[in-house]
């Protein structure tokens, strides 16, 4: 690959669309410009009103290796981080999702702003900023021998993208200690039963098989609204504390989603035993 190739790629079946993590030759890590061209690609993605899943894998063998070493050695050196790319000769970086809610104004976190659903697909090793950009995805599925590990205290830095608040709400604050302090190599083999993965495959082939079917379902056999509506729900309602605020907004929801033609549609799918036509 040259130094102008896209770093991310993506393809739309029906509407669903698979983007790809796309280094190859260094088993996909992360550099500044792929930051920059994912952005870039949610918002494109999440913008397009024919897309209502999105799959997110890397071109194999790996899904992503975490920060670049060579990159990471430049930090190393300067004792501080550098994307290597700068507005002024790059453009302004996108930001999906900004301004939905402040808690989400952050990279990766930005996921749960976004409307479309993000379906994880670790079809290969997975490390540092790889594990986080997966575990800020709606669903996640995982190869089962896949190597996974949070990386960073092996480098002598802490948790890295918010894995600290995200992976103990996924796992439990018992096992995401573990996999924080140690850096060790996990497997979804290993970890399927923590309720990390919505699937396992055998290998990385069926993983994104596995995540795929789930898109289809999503965007075929759900009101596109009802989805984009319930993720923000979820994603709403982990932040508040009041649960009897979340009723009340779920009860002003129904109502309001009870005056639609996709509510309509819904309910004579039920009643003439026939696929909804979303």
């Amino acid at each position: 690959m040259s130094d102008r190739d896209p770093t991310v790629r993506w393809e739309v079946d029906g509407h669903v669309a698979t983007l790809f993590l796309h280094r190859p030759h260094r088993h996909n890590a992360w550099t500044g410009r792929m930051h920059r061209e994912y952005l870039a690609a949610l918002a494109a993605l999440d913008g397009d009103p024919s897309v209502r899943a999105i799959v997110i894998t890397g071109t194999p063998p790996a899904f992503c290796v975490g920060g670049d070493s060579e990159a990471l050695a430049g930090h190393a050196a300067r004792g501080a981080y550098d994307s290597g790319l700068d507005e002024a000769t790059h453009g302004e970086l996108a930001r999906p999702g900004r301004g939905v809610r402040h808690e989400w104004d952050a990279d990766f976190a930005c996921h749960f702003a976004l409307g479309t659903p993000l379906i994880a697909a670790v079809n290969g090793a997975c490390a540092g900023v790889g594990l986080a950009l997966a575990l800020f995805c709606d669903l996640r599925y995982g190869a089962a021998t896949a190597k996974c590990t949070t990386a960073a205290p092996k480098l002598g830095l802490p948790a890295e993208y918010g894995m600290s608040w995200q992976l103990p709400r996924l796992v439990g604050v018992t096992r995401a200690t573990d996999l924080l302090l140690t850096g060790r190599v996990f497997t979804p083999a290993e970890t399927e039963g923590w309720g990390l993965w919505n699937g396992v495959g055998a290998d990385g082939d069926e993983t994104l098989e596995m995540a795929r079917r789930t898109a289809h379902h999503l965007a075929t056999q759900v009101g596109p609204t009802a989805l984009r509506v319930t993720k923000r729900q979820i994603h709403d309602d982990v932040l508040r504390a009041d649960p009897a605020a979340a009723i009340d907004e779920a009860q002003r929801l129904l109502a309001e989603a009870m005056t639609t033609a996709e509510y309509r549609e819904g309910v004579a799918a039920l009643r003439e035993k026939r696929p909804p036509r979303f």
